[in-house]
């Protein structure tokens, strides 16, 4: 292992990497030297200018658009990376929904239901079998779970259940490739400052939620970016199934 650490000459796929964590995640990578193509859905233009900041600092960058809950659209989005860059090592899923509406379960309707399984749960199968058709020795995936797979959200049960599939898809699926040489490993972050997060944040949620977080402040995209491209360089070859909580020690607090 020359370099534990470099990720130059590895090729990068980052789905939802056109903004918040994904946008953090698509340029950490970058700046330790892969190539990455940024997946996104059907903001554009964030796509675009994110890709045009990456070459302007010297990376190799690509978008392309597509709908992940959809089979051929995952498969299609690894195989455009793989075509420009000549093969993929890392696929990062970041791609997924939670919807911000306090739901409990006797109310919940089936749509919410289905949408969110749709968005989280098939996305992730769909993007993890097309992964696992291109990597070779050396490759890694790495999910975005959350918290709330791990200890449940009460009124967000759809998400909690989602993010906890997603959590035992992950020690399933690091056991089917780690002969392979491809790890499979999750960041569940806890609070993040993203759009995703506008609404529980506004009129004072934010400091109420950060009183609630030992460290004293919700996480930045970039606090995740870190841990997610930890699990992605040569150096985390013996680290497989793993969970790592980014969440300023909050499941611990209770």
């Amino acid at each position: 292992m020359s370099d534990p650490f470099s990720l130059r000459g590895k090729r990068a796929v980052v789905t939802g990497g056109s903004r918040g964590i994904g946008a953090a995640v698509s340029a950490l990578l970058a700046a330790q030297g892969a190539a990455v193509c940024v997946g996104y859905r059907s903001r554009r233009a964030d796509a675009d200018a994110l890709v045009a900041r990456l070459r302007a600092e010297g990376a190799t960058a690509i978008a392309h658009a597509g709908d992940l809950s959809v089979p051929a659209d995952a498969e299609a989005l690894v195989r455009a990376a793989a075509d420009a860059f000549g093969g993929v090592d890392i696929v990062v899923h970041n791609a997924g929904i939670w919807p911000p509406e306090e739901v409990p379960v006797a109310a919940m309707e089936d749509e919410r239901w289905r949408r969110t399984m749709r968005e989280n749960v098939d996305a992730m199968f769909f993007v993890s079998r097309a992964a696992s058709r291109v990597l070779g020795p050396g490759g890694r995936i790495v999910h975005i779970a959350s918290t709330a797979g791990q200890r449940g959200e009460a009124l967000h049960a759809d998400y909690a259940a989602s993010k906890g599939a997603m959590i035992s898809f992950v020690k399933s699926h690091a056991i089917e490739l780690a002969r392979q040489g491809v790890t499979v490993n999750a960041v569940a972050p806890g609070w993040v400052d993203t759009e995703m997060c506008a609404l529980p944040f506004a009129d004072g949620g934010r400091a109420r939620i950060e009183a609630g977080i030992p460290v004293g402040r919700v996480a930045t995209p970039e606090d995740i970016a870190v841990a997610v491209v930890a699990l992605c360089v040569p150096g985390a070859r013996h680290v497989t199934g793993e969970i790592l909580n980014v969440n300023g020690g909050s499941v611990l607090s209770g």
